[in-house]
């Protein structure tokens, strides 16, 4: 298993991190923070032009048949740039949960490989895979479902809801249910509420939910990855500018300590975030989730501190990265969760 980055993933990054540089810098995120969080015009560039919408659907239905370490990188350059675009939600959970019905939803795969429509599951954020019904009451009887699902990511913009129910997975038209958009800590990643009073479903077949959110966790890393490290750029940048007794910041060594050990941070978070992306098991997700979920956070509070008062302001982007790096923390899993889940795994049993 190798954790480097190959040709094709390069090339992959280059073209995402152009095209995000030009069209969604972070004063273009935060300028449309609070009126309509995501970007229609940037995800249709990005899923039809780019191809990013179709990497993880197969090529007999339309799609890349790319691995998740194309997706990885695609994450990494929106980690570094918020982009409030429904790829997380759509591209990769949604689609890792059709691929697994792929008999029954091929022609659903094909118009989301085409960015003809987008897709969100019916799940909580705070869903993990050690607890995937949490968040959810949604039950299934003769066609129809009834339940609530809270915390949802992506619905308010999905065409297609696919809601998990009993073992099975449903498409539900978002027509046939109540999307409420809730209050949401993350202002680029809004959630909802979706409550489901006998709607119209259409069943595809079994799933397995805990693979598909230990999947969604697994690269969530690389999100998580992508934010730290625009924080830490982002500061080294600031810290060579900002002169403090006729001298950059930069210079002093207590600065230089603390960026350094954020620099290891991220490179470690990296090797982690690699390696659950290549590898996808249950001991690398956990591992990656368990550090990238607090580095996250830790390199961005640490580049507010580092801007001294302007880091403060709402005017500067900084606390779009640092609310994206809490709300992360507790998706798909808090770090706690995967701490846990990892102890078992390596058969290191915790203190009585």
């Amino acid at each position: 298993m190798t954790l480097l980055y190959s040709e094709v993933e390069e090339e992959l990054r280059a073209a995402v991190r152009d095209l995000l540089a030009d069209r969604c810098p972070p004063a273009a995120v935060l300028e449309r923070a609070e009126s309509d969080a995501y970007d229609p015009g940037l995800w249709k560039t990005l899923a039809v032009e780019i191809g990013v919408a179709g990497l993880l659907v197969p090529e007999e239905h339309g799609g890349a048949g790319a691995s998740a370490r194309e997706a990885a990188v695609v994450l990494e350059e929106l980690g570094r740039g918020v982009a409030p675009v429904p790829f997380l939600t759509s591209a990769v959970l949604a689609t890792r949960a059709l691929l697994e019905v792929r008999d029954s939803a091929g022609e659903l795969l094909g118009r989301l490989a085409e960015g003809r429509a987008t897709a969100a599951l019916a799940v909580s954020l705070a869903a993990s895979p050690y607890r995937p019904g949490r968040g959810s009451s949604v039950t299934a009887a003769e066609g129809r479902l009834s339940g609530t699902v809270s915390g949802v990511a992506g619905a308010e913009v999905a065409d297609v809801l696919l809601v998990p129910a009993g073992g099975n997975l449903y498409t539900v038209d978002p027509a046939a249910a109540r999307i409420e958009v809730a209050p949401s800590f993350d202002l680029t990643r809004p959630v909802a509420t979706v409550t489901f009073a006998g709607a119209p479903a259409t069943r595809l077949g079994a799933v397995d939910l805990a693979g598909v959110l230990r999947y969604g966790a697994g690269l969530l890393a690389s999100e998580q990855l992508g934010v730290a490290e625009w924080c830490l750029d982002t500061t080294l940048a600031y810290v060579r500018e900002r002169r403090q007794f006729a001298r950059p910041i930069g210079s002093f060594q207590a600065i230089k300590h603390r960026l350094a050990d954020l620099w290891l941070d991220v490179v470690r978070a990296r090797a982690a975030a690699r390696a659950a992306a290549t590898d996808g098991s249950a001991l690398t997700v956990a591992v990656a989730q368990a550090w990238n979920s607090g580095v996250a956070v830790h390199v961005a509070e640490e580049a507010l501190q580092l801007h001294g008062g302007i880091g403060m302001t709402w005017e500067h982007p900084l606390h779009l990265f640092l609310k994206r790096a809490k709300a992360a923390e507790i998706a798909f899993g808090t770090p706690g969760d995967h701490r846990e889940a990892l102890a078992s795994l390596a058969d290191v049993p915790g203190p009585e």
